[in-house]
């Protein structure tokens, strides 16, 4: 019977306590790192009543690579490698969000107090807070946004993962086919050499069109180095972030325009981080305004409850300041989105242009580049009927290299164009397989 009045404490505490509010990826029995690990991606909710539409944007994205080719090899090369610090931070966020959507319970702890008789009676304190202003509840929502926004960090630690993997490819395609024009060009540059030396050993030219032409060769030589020593630094550079290497070259080199519905992620994140500014700023209200809780001790000597009224903080002059502060904090959140999706806009449009300008800039190269080669087989005639010096030859001809070299970079000026502009969108990584 001596335990019938502090079981009686506890079930009439239980009772007080309000329902819970579910979290979307609160797991009623726990979690750990293996059983996140085990998922098929980061952003799964499987337990989840009511989803987030964060994470769930999230993991409805599609990556704009072409399934199965080179560079959808790269981008799950480039996942899958990946150390992945942005996760752990989700996986802390999510447990941090579990252990809040707790906090609707009651409490327990130790007490300890010193009677008038100077003994010590050692007992158990339970609490169960009744009306709070809604400060337990921002916090369940404070670490729902939390989980958002880290889930959001990982979306952008992965995209520019991808992003960094794919420009290294193709900074070393750029400087192999670079180092091909260069070493077809450096061998026709040794045909000139030989003609012009045979002009010279008969008298027919002066020894400074042989100077001129080996200090072309000079400058091709160092070209080809430099090309290739960019292609292997890239090659290297890859391995070392992904663990492979990749031969094989892509059919298409280009790739399709992200869809322009497409939300940047920096939105999203700006957005997650409102919401997360928002519910800070009502718990912060809520601790400057009083709370009632039920209490109840349960000691040796017998047990007790009653009701109590308390703040967190002590009422002073500059309060309502305070308050007002608080809630200005969330006009400073809306504008902050606002800025961000000004920004997205602009970059969006920036993008766009720069992206019309390379095309621009590739189609004007390749064309500048056959009408150099027509003039080149056009001097290359008249010089062998006698009408132009081989230096004229030599000369339009080093014209023709650097035309063809600044078309091979217009061309993939325009990939790496469309890869940021795909990065910023959060389109180079399924959601599924992050």
């Amino acid at each position: 019977m001596q335990l019938a009045r502090p079981m009686g404490v506890v079930a009439l505490l239980c009772c007080l306590s309000g329902c819970m509010q579910s979290l979307p990826f609160a797991k009623p029995g726990g979690g750990n790192d293996s059983d996140v690990n085990r998922r098929a991606s980061s952003f799964a909710q499987p337990d989840a009543e009511n989803p987030s539409a964060v994470i769930s944007t999230l993991m409805q994205r599609q990556s704009m690579l072409p399934d199965g080719g080179v560079y959808d090899t790269i981008a799950i090369a480039a996942i899958t490698a990946s150390s992945r610090a942005a996760e752990a931070e989700l996986i802390s966020a999510k447990l941090r969000a579990e252990a809040k959507a707790k906090n609707w319970l009651p409490t327990l702890g130790p007490s300890v107090s010193l009677t008038d008789l100077g003994d010590l009676v050692a007992g158990i304190l339970i609490e169960q807070v009744l009306f709070d202003n809604g400060r337990r509840k921002a916090e369940r929502a404070f670490a729902a946004a939390d989980v958002e926004v880290a889930a959001v960090n990982l979306s952008i630690d992965m995209n520019n993962r991808v992003e960094t993997a794919l420009g290294l490819y193709l900074a070393g395609l750029r400087g192999e086919e670079k180092a091909q024009v260069g070493t077809r060009a450096l061998s026709r540059m040794y045909e000139f050499e030989r003609i012009v030396m045979g002009r010279v050993e008969g008298g027919v030219s002066d020894r400074s069109d042989l100077n001129v032409v080996r200090s072309k060769i000079n400058g091709m030589r160092s070209a080809i180095a430099t090309a290739k020593d960019a292609t292997a630094t890239a090659n290297a550079e890859l391995q070392a972030l992904t663990g492979q290497s990749f031969a094989e070259k892509p059919q298409n080199l280009t790739l399709v325009a992200p869809a322009e519905d497409s939300q940047y992620l920096t939105v999203l994140k700006a957005e997650a981080e409102a919401t997360r500014s928002v519910e800070q700023a009502k718990m912060e209200r809520a601790g400057l305004l009083p709370q009632v809780s039920a209490a109840g001790n349960v000691t040796s000597d017998g047990s007790g409850a009653g009701l109590t009224l308390d703040l967190a903080q002590p009422f002073g002059l500059g309060t309502p300041a305070a308050l007002q502060a608080i809630e200005a904090s969330k006009e400073i959140a809306k504008r902050q989105v606002g800025e961000v999706q000004e920004d997205a806009r602009r970059d969006y449009s920036r993008q766009i242009q720069r992206l019309v300008s390379f095309k621009r800039q590739e189609a004007e190269a390749a064309a500048l580049a056959q009408t150099s080669r027509e003039t080149y087989r056009l001097f290359q005639a008249q010089f062998k009927a006698g009408q132009r010096s081989v230096i004229d030859v030599v000369s339009i001809y080093e014209e023709v290299v650097r035309r063809e070299q600044a078309h091979i970079d217009a061309k993939y000026e325009v990939v790496l164009t469309q890869l940021a502009l795909a990065r910023e969108m959060g389109v180079l990584a399924d959601g599924d397989r992050i």
